[in-house]
């Protein structure tokens, strides 16, 4: 699967259905996601959701800031359970679900992985960075999971 379109926030990708999860993790077409591994922002915490999206933009931030070295991966996953609108961000930062962020309890299994895919410019990447290392600073990186 390909895409080369710049992402833009609040659009939604593909037939609207698709859902995408943004890493830094290897997977393969086939695994299965499960919750209870350390998080892709914070090693030291462990997460009790996977977080997924139907926007190329969430997906793309997920792949960039996660934890790690080297690119991020894009992959299409397909929820085996019931997801919920993400507190994290519908909660605090855009009511009604405009990134159309989701969490789960549940597996994903990859159905496929975005190549090609065009990232946000450098200097986009580092303030949002800085941003999160700010609120983090001040004790307000508080995360719902």
């Amino acid at each position: 699967m390909t895409t080369e379109e710049v992402p833009q926030p609040f659009e939604v990708y593909g037939d609207g259905e698709t859902y995408l999860h943004g890493t830094k993790v290897l997977r393969r077409t086939g695994d299965v996601l499960t919750p209870g591994y350390a998080s892709n922002y914070r090693s030291d915490r462990v997460a009790n959701h996977l977080y997924i999206t139907k926007t190329l933009d969430a997906a793309t931030w997920g792949a960039e800031l996660a934890s790690g070295e080297g690119r991020g991966h894009i992959y299409v996953v397909e929820p085996v359970g019931a997801v919920e609108d993400d507190p994290n961000v519908t909660d605090k930062r855009f009511p009604g679900n405009p990134t159309m962020s989701y969490r789960t309890r549940e597996p994903v299994r990859v159905v496929g992985e975005l190549l090609d895919w065009v990232g946000h410019p450098v200097e986009q990447v580092q303030h949002m960075r800085d941003s999160l290392a700010d609120l983090e600073r001040r004790g307000e990186a508080i995360i719902d999971d």
